[in-house]
């Protein structure tokens, strides 16, 4: 099936995509790439991507027995996690509602569209494990794109969700191991559903549910390397290919800093795309810098943009904005460390302060914590030491010259887009290679 010209392969991509809120612009990032290199390629995702899919050079295909979410609203979110205090009980909700409990209608949706029209490359998701399922079935080679760091510990690495870091004692490693049991308790706690889904298509079944995405041939991650912590020896299979950086198409309002304010520091709040329950968290920051000598630019996602805030005269609310047109004049930014935040942030110097509120934004804050290039703060801070926190990112200059050499070393990496696009070819190559070897 690939066709090869004068620029390189020619290959027939489908892409899974799923409505997550800060997965949707690295996904689209890599769909435009792989248009863009000439690949032909299908995005099968929630209809909320649809346009942005289609915009972007692809063909569309909707789910039709798995979750599809119809709008951005919070009220279509199938996760809300922010009904729950509690971030485990929140994380067994995203494996019952979209990891895994679902995993056979996403790969029955996944396997009918390859039936219908075969691929060279199957590029899923490292959460939706329908997607590893399906191309395990089809037996077709299969990458998972992980939207920032890795979901599954690298060697060296803390395990994923609290935000630890790399351990330095017996105490911390002790301290690793017993959250990595409880993480995979709840991992395996699904394990019958998942084999259910396997026997549904006649595989065997397996012993431990991390074992699946173990089926991908690549695991590319869409982050780092120097963000994130180091380690000891990086798996053949996991490719670091840099951040996918992508405006939300909703985020489409200019932004211009009116000289009369340009004197004192500009400070980003941005809290999310998506709900979190972070009203009050928001509220109370805003109400905590309107006290402060700065100027503040307050931006919502699509899913908060009808909320209603009390502002002060040095906050202006925006309901969306393109974040470049603030950060290049920014001096520090507060935000719940969603990784893209992160990441534009440092590509500008700018660094931050992080309250994290579950998701992948604890273990996210703990890298900008060890590099130095901002601090991490708890959501219920007080007000006084949010203030302080905010004065000190400002103050002092080692915060931004961290910033600064950390965005430079990730920008002299190379771009990560032409890295996905490299990285997919070169695996299709070689597994075309190996098929060609086993016979």
């Amino acid at each position: 099936m690939i066709k090869t010209t004068d620029e390189g392969p020619h290959l027939h991509i489908l892409v899974v995509g799923w409505e997550g809120g800060g997965n949707v612009p690295p996904t689209l990032a890599a769909v435009r790439a792989l248009v863009g290199r000439g690949h032909d390629v299908r995005l099968i995702a929630d209809d909320t991507m649809k346009a942005e899919a289609i915009e972007a050079g692809a063909r569309f295909l909707p789910w039709k027995r798995a979750p599809n979410r119809p709008d951005r609203t919070f009220e279509s979110c199938f996760i809300r996690d922010w009904e729950t205090a509690d971030p485990l009980a929140g994380f067994q909700r995203g494996c019952e509602r979209i990891f895994v409990g679902p995993a056979q209608a996403y790969a029955e949706d996944i396997l009918e569209a390859l039936a219908a029209e075969p691929s060279d490359i199957l590029l899923g998701s490292d959460l939706l494990f329908g997607s590893m399922l399906a191309g395990e079935i089809a037996k077709v080679p299969t990458a998972l794109l992980a939207s920032n760091i890795s979901l599954w510990a690298l060697p060296g690495h803390p395990p994923f969700g609290p935000g630890f870091q790399p351990a330095r004692s017996a105490t911390d490693r002790a301290r690793d191991a017993e959250v990595s049991a409880m993480v995979e308790q709840i991992w395996e706690g699904f394990l019958p559903c998942l084999n259910a889904a396997r026997a549904h298509f006649g595989v065997a079944p397996l012993t431990h549910v991390y074992e699946q995405h173990l089926s991908a041939g690549r695991h590319l991650l869409a982050t780092s390397s120097s963000f994130d912590f180091p380690t000891e020896h990086l798996p053949n299979r996991v490719r670091y290919v840099g951040p996918l950086l992508e405006m939300p198409s909703w985020a489409n309002k200019r932004w211009a800093y009116e000289p009369a304010r340009a004197t004192r520091p500009l400070v980003l709040v941005s809290f999310s795309t998506t709900n979190q329950g972070q009203a009050d968290v928001l509220q109370r920051v805003i109400s905590c810098l309107a006290e402060e000598p700065i100027e503040v630019v307050v931006t919502l996602g699509k899913a908060l943009e009808g909320l209603r805030l009390q502002s002060a005269a040095n906050v202006t609310i925006l309901p969306n904005a393109v974040h470049d047109d603030i950060l290049v004049k920014a001096r520090a930014v507060v935000t719940h460390g969603g990784h893209g935040t992160i990441m534009r942030s440092l590509h500008h110097g700018v660094p931050l302060v992080v309250l994290p509120m579950g998701r992948d934004q604890n273990d996210n804050a703990a890298r900008v914590d060890y590099h130095g290039v901002g601090v991490r703060l708890d959501p219920s801070i007080a007000p006084q030491m949010l203030s302080e926190a905010v004065r000190r990112v400002l103050s002092e200059p080692s915060f931004g010259e961290r910033a600064l050499a950390l965005g430079r070393t990730i920008a002299e990496e190379g771009p990560g887009a032409a890295r996905l696009v490299a990285e997919i070819e070169d695996f299709v190559k070689r597994s075309a290679q190996g098929a060609l070897s086993a016979a």
